[in-house]
């Protein structure tokens, strides 16, 4: 905290390879010392913000079992961490006997997308009809669920894996799918419209969820119609519709109070993104950057760099990178930031660093001034 002006309302940790359980290790100690000694109470992981209903749920109220929690309450197959996992049973050991008010809340952030595509819109769609079919009356309602039903048709449309690299072969531009998002407008307009009265008859709990549903449902169908693009610049689009989603769930997950953010590096700078895909680059505004956008200096960024994971044939850095000049000084982790970070990296740019393996993204020299500070593990052992 004497790195930023005050308290963040989003405090974005980023890490620059996934799985690692010694970074998600690093991650919960953080957690528990910005809950005992700052006051946050959520924290957000780049995982599928719907199947995080169910860790919310588990850590709040102690609904199913964990094991049953870790195998649905995560994409991307993060439930098997075992960071993860130990992150999920002390949430839900602190909340046991707290008010409401006082519990821990745990917020997914990615949308329900898998490298190989996009989940049908069903789930949110329907959802979110039915939150509002209890409390607002049939003939406000722009459509029936059976209509929804009809021009979802089987949700095997929709996840199409072959559609990620053939537009071709996406729905995303039928006729279906352009009502479904005239329909998808209209319920979230009415949620924005009749909120106060799904608020009266259940709890502002509830209206937060149909709002969840809703940013979901127009996501997943925008994303869907980016992938029926043809054009050159569809997986630009597709990767920037993504961190938009992210961007837009972290900024909904804060209005309740100080967040705590984990994803990788890239989702959360302040720069543009950039990957190369099938030879050519791509750029694309981060999540980090769209809410730097909203928050300013209610918005903290925290990169992490790793010297070596030796399991992943990734050795001790050149000495002229900046994981190299950090990997220099005599500590096994710690965090560098202002005044000093600036003398250590000297008047000109370190080179970059390149990686041997796929999976670890170093630090861009370029970015690094971009960030309030570097979270730096020196050696990252295997597990």
């Amino acid at each position: 905290m004497d790195l930023l002006p005050g308290r963040p309302r989003v405090l974005a940790l980023g890490e620059p390879t996934h799985g690692e359980d010694a970074l998600l290790e690093l991650r919960n100690e953080l957690f528990r010392q910005l809950v005992e000694e700052e006051g946050y109470r959520t924290i957000a992981i780049e995982s599928d913000c719907l199947r995080g209903l169910v860790v919310d749920d588990h850590v709040t109220s102690g609904g199913g079992a964990l094991d049953e929690v870790m195998e649905h309450g995560f994409s991307h197959e993060w439930g098997a961490f075992a960071g993860n996992r130990e992150l999920v049973r002390w949430m839900r050991e602190y909340n046991a006997g707290r008010p409401a008010s006082e519990r821990l809340r745990f917020a997914g952030v990615d949308g329900p997308l898998e490298i190989t595509g996009a989940a049908s819109p069903r789930q949110a769609l329907t959802a979110l009809h039915a939150c509002l079919a209890a409390v607002v009356d049939a003939d406000l309602l722009p459509c029936t669920e059976e209509t929804l039903d009809r021009l979802l048709g089987a949700d095997g449309r929709w996840t199409e894996p072959a559609a990620m690299r053939d537009p071709s072969r996406s729905v995303g531009r039928s006729a279906e799918a352009g009502r479904l998002r005239l329909l998808a407008d209209g319920l979230v307009a009415l949620l924005d419209a009749w909120g106060p009265q799904l608020i009266g008859a259940s709890s502002r709990e509830a209206w937060e969820r149909a709002r969840l549903y809703g940013r979901t449902a127009t996501g997943l169908l925008r994303y869907h119609h980016a992938m029926a693009d043809p054009s050159p610049g569809r997986m630009a689009l597709l990767l920037g519709l993504r961190d938009l989603i992210m961007a837009e769930n972290l900024l909904a997950a804060a209005e309740r109070g100080p967040v705590l953010v984990h994803a990788h590096n890239a989702h959360l700078q302040r720069n543009r993104s950039r990957t190369r895909m099938d030879g050519l680059p791509v750029e694309w505004w981060s999540a980090g950057a769209l809410v730097d956008a909203r928050l300013g200096a209610e918005y903290a960024f925290l990169a992490t760099a790793v010297g070596a994971l030796r399991h992943r044939d990734v050795g001790t850095p050149p000495a002229d990178t900046v994981e190299g000049l950090l990997y220099a000084l005599p500590r096994d982790r710690f965090l560098a930031g202002g005044p000093g970070l600036t003398a250590l990296l000297g008047p000109g740019r370190p080179a970059p660093r390149v990686s041997p393996w796929f999976g670890y993204l170093p630090l861009d020299p370029a970015h690094v001034e971009e960030a309030d500070g570097i979270v730096f593990v020196k050696d990252v052992p295997e597990g």
